[in-house]
């Protein structure tokens, strides 16, 4: 609940930042989106190394791994083409999506839920994945047409 709470409230700060009268800052923007990889980090390592100590099976373990390497790749994509010029938004499961991916199955897991941990780790690899192709796709089609 407090992962939650944290994580809704971090939601807010960029939207809060840009009405502001000040407006967003380069090092805000910045200082922002490390401390999103900290958080995302943070609460897949905690559900990984709880993976691997109550679950008999690896395969939970790879998903959220699989799923914590897509989730930097789907942010680096975003960086790199932004440093390219490159405008790279969207995608099947922003953060916003895939936090709420993992804290629901987390705590349907936490309820005692038979197989919510290894549903949720598997949507959530698949949807980072997907995420991951379509924004090299999005930045191999921009690059495409500006060497046409």
């Amino acid at each position: 609940m407090v992962i939650t709470l944290f994580v809704l409230t971090d939601l807010f700060d960029g939207t809060m930042a840009r009405l502001s009268n000040a407006g967003a800052s380069r090092w805000g923007a910045l200082l922002d989106a490390t401390m999103d990889r900290i958080s995302d980090a943070a609460i897949l390592s905690g559900l990984l190394l709880y993976a691997i100590d109550t679950y008999s099976s690896p395969r939970i373990s790879i998903l959220i791994a699989i799923s914590l390497v897509a989730g930097f790749l789907v942010s680096y994509i975003k960086a790199k083409a932004e440093s390219l010029d490159i405008e790279c938004e969207g995608g099947f499961a922003e953060r916003t999506e895939r936090l709420i991916i993992v804290l629901v199955s987390a705590g349907f897991a936490g309820l005692n839920i038979p197989s919510a941990l290894e549903i949720g780790a598997a949507i959530l690899a698949i949807a980072s994945l997907i995420t991951v192709g379509q924004r090299l796709l999005i930045v191999y089609r921009t690059l495409s047409s500006r060497n046409s």
